[in-house]
């Protein structure tokens, strides 16, 4: 067990104001920029917030592109969704319902904070479910919901499950939480070379963006930092259910993905062409095409809320 005085120091993922709020999902950390009040009729005052994806070693940072782009013209949210960068990282369950929850919360007190019009959200590949959950259970808050490389779309869709089921394999879950290797097994996972593998694998590259690295390394280095990433990969953080639940959405939908690296198969997308409130896109890049290409993806974006 490392020390306090061995814990490295995590710095802000992002820049802005970072704020911390208490909520039924635990406490919850965001960051918040926006454009100066006297910015002018060109702003846009829609509040947008920003999911990370769920992984080993996640955190606000991953939405870092879009967040320094939006903050000039709009006011912009970055969640650190429950285990992960400064919210709680408490051992407990963490489960859809939680993130889902989180979400809720994070909306609550945008609204607050902004007014009560509805929100644009972007989701990034597992957070585009709890994202649209979020949006099925309370449409009202949600003018838009933006899916970059989501689950859910690939080999063994659809998942039609019970109605908040998830995809958990308790016996993986035993084996990642046996306190015989638990500690020893979750340093190894996130080794510097092991994580830089699994960017690569996400870029579908060997040009990853190495101010991620970084964060990565030391975020993975905080007290609490193997709960969530344990449930993630024990498949508890996936929706048993989520087909149902991306086709119950009636606000307008964007779904955007790269063609490199591990996170290519959305096969099951041809399912939801035919509605008229999916809009697509596919680039030329990775899972986190807005590293890669920001302006592209920036352009799509403000195409699809345009129309």
């Amino acid at each position: 067990m490392s020390s306090l005085s061995s814990i490295p120091t995590l710095p802000p993922a992002l820049s802005g104001a970072r704020v911390e709020i208490d909520s039924s999902a635990g406490r919850l950390s965001f960051y918040v920029a926006g454009p100066a009040e006297d910015a002018g009729d060109s702003a846009d005052r829609t509040p947008l917030l920003l999911l990370h994806s769920i992984n080993a070693s996640g955190s606000a940072y991953e939405v870092q592109p879009l967040y320094e782009h939006y903050r000039q013209r709009r006011p912009v949210y970055a969640l650190d969704l429950p285990g992960f960068g400064f919210s709680d990282r408490s051992d407990r369950q963490y489960l859809p319902r939680l993130m889902t929850d989180a979400v809720h919360a994070m909306v609550a007190e945008i609204q607050r904070l902004q007014g009560d019009a509805p929100i644009d959200v972007i989701g990034v590949s597992l957070s585009s479910e709890y994202a649209a959950r979020a949006a099925q259970e309370a449409p009202a808050r949600f003018r838009s919901v933006a899916l970059v490389s989501p689950t859910g779309f690939n080999r063994g869709a659809p998942f039609n499950g019970p109605p908040g089921s998830n995809r958990g394999i308790a016996w993986l879950r035993r084996f990642f939480f046996n306190p015989r290797w638990s500690d020893g097994l979750y340093r190894w996972l996130t080794k510097r070379g092991v994580i830089r593998y699994f960017l690569r694998k996400t870029w579908g590259s060997k040009q990853i963006d190495d101010g991620m690295l970084e964060y990565d390394v030391l975020t993975t280095r905080q007290p609490g930092a193997k709960f969530a990433p344990y449930w993630f990969v024990s498949a508890y953080l996936f929706s048993a259910d989520i087909t149902r639940v991306y086709q119950s959405l009636t606000m307008p939908v964007w779904m955007v993905h790269g063609v490199r690296g591990d996170f290519i198969d959305y096969r099951h997308k041809s399912a939801y062409v035919g509605r008229s409130n999916w809009t697509f896109d596919v680039m030329p890049t990775g899972a986190l095409p807005y590293f890669e290409r920001c302006d592209d993806f920036v352009a799509l974006f403000d195409s699809f809320l345009g129309r």
